[in-house]
C-alpha cells in the first residue's frame, strides 16, 4: 500500500464513505446554460450551484474546467463553486493542463491555494511541474494518454528504447511521486492502454475521462483506473448537459445522470 498524501488519502475517505468513483466535470458553458439562468448575477456560479445541490451525493469530487471560468466573473463564478462544493465536503480538481517554468509556472501553481487537485502537462519536463509537485498536501494529475483522436499525433511516437512517448510519461511521473501526491489522466476511450499502463505503475491513481458522451469503456475505467481503490471516472456533458432541452429541470436530470453513473462504475468495483 503507498503512502497517499493529504488529498488522496481524503479522496479514498470519501470514495469509501460515499461508495463513488465518480467526477463530475464542472464545463459552465455559457451557451448551454438554461437561458433563465443568464439573466441571474454570476449565471455560470447559479447553475454550479444547483449541480451540486443536485450531485453532491454521488460525486467523489469536481472538476471544473477554468477554460470555461477565464474572464471576471468567470472567476468570480469558480470560487464561489469551489467554496460551495468544500462546504459539501466534496474535494476539487482544477482541469487547468498547466505547466511552465520559472515565475510563469509558480504563479499558474497558485491555482492550488484554492483548489485541491490540478491537471498539468508534463511536455516541458521536471522543472515546469516542481511547483505543483512542491504542493506536497495536493494533488497533481498529469497528463498521460488523453482520449482525443489528436492525442496520438504525439503521445504514441516511439523512442529509442522502443516504447512509445506516453509509456515514458507514465514512468516519469512514478519517479516525480515521492510526497505521493502524484496521478496521472488516462482517457477510457483505450482500455487496452489503460490496463497496460497500470501494470506499469501499479501504485498512481487516475483521473479517467471518456465514460460519458465520448463512449468510453466503463469496466475498464474501473477495473484499471483505481489504484488501491483510490481513482476517479469524470464526466462532463453527459451529467451537468444530460437535459438536452435546458429546461428548469436540468438539475433534476442531472442528478439522476450522476446516480446513473456511479450505479453503473460500482458494479465494476
Amino acid at each position: 500500500m503507498p503512502e497517499f498524501n493529504p488529498f488522496f488519502s481524503d479522496l479514498r475517505d470519501r470514495i469509501e464513505a460515499r461508495d463513488t468513483v465518480v467526477s463530475v466535470g464542472l464545463d459552465a458553458d455559457l451557451d448551454r446554460i438554461p437561458e433563465h439562468l443568464l439573466e441571474r448575477d454570476l449565471p455560470r456560479w447559479a447553475f454550479n450551484r444547483r449541480i451540486i445541490d443536485a450531485t453532491h451525493e454521488y460525486a467523489a469530487c469536481y472538476k471544473p474546467n477554468v477554460a470555461f471560468y477565464e474572464d471576471a466573473d468567470g472567476w468570480r463564478s469558480l470560487r464561489e463553486t469551489v467554496a460551495y462544493a468544500h462546504g459539501k465536503d466534496v474535494p476539487i480538481l482544477l482541469d487547468a493542463k498547466r505547466a511552465d517554468i520559472g515565475n510563469t509556472a509558480r504563479k499558474y501553481a497558485e491555482l492550488l491555494e484554492y483548489a485541491d487537485a490540478i491537471t498539468v502537462n508534463p511536455y516541458m519536463g521536471r522543472d515546469s511541474l516542481s511547483p505543483f509537485l512542491s504542493r506536497r498536501e495536493k494533488g497533481v494529475f498529469v497528463l498521460c494518454r488523453t482520449s482525443n483522436p489528436g492525442g496520438a499525433d504525439l503521445q504514441d511516437l516511439e523512442l529509442e528504447s522502443g516504447e512509445p512517448l506516453y509509456r515514458r510519461v507514465a514512468a516519469l511521473a512514478d519517479l516525480w511521486n515521492d510526497a505521493g501526491n502524484v496521478g496521472l489522466v488516462v482517457g477510457a476511450t483505450t482500455p487496452d492502454e489503460l490496463e497496460e499502463l497500470r501494470g506499469e505503475v501499479p501504485d498512481l491513481p487516475f483521473l479517467v475521462p471518456g465514460v460519458g458522451a465520448q463512449g468510453g469503456d466503463a469496466e475498464a475505467a474501473v477495473e484499471f483506473g483505481l489504484a488501491h481503490g483510490v481513482g476517479l471516472v469524470n464526466s462532463s456533458r453527459g451529467i451537468i448537459f444530460a437535459d438536452v432541452e435546458g429546461s428548469d429541470g436540468f438539475a433534476t436530470a442531472a442528478g439522476r445522470a450522476a446516480k446513473r453513473l456511479r450505479d453503473r462504475l460500482n458494479r465494476h468495483r
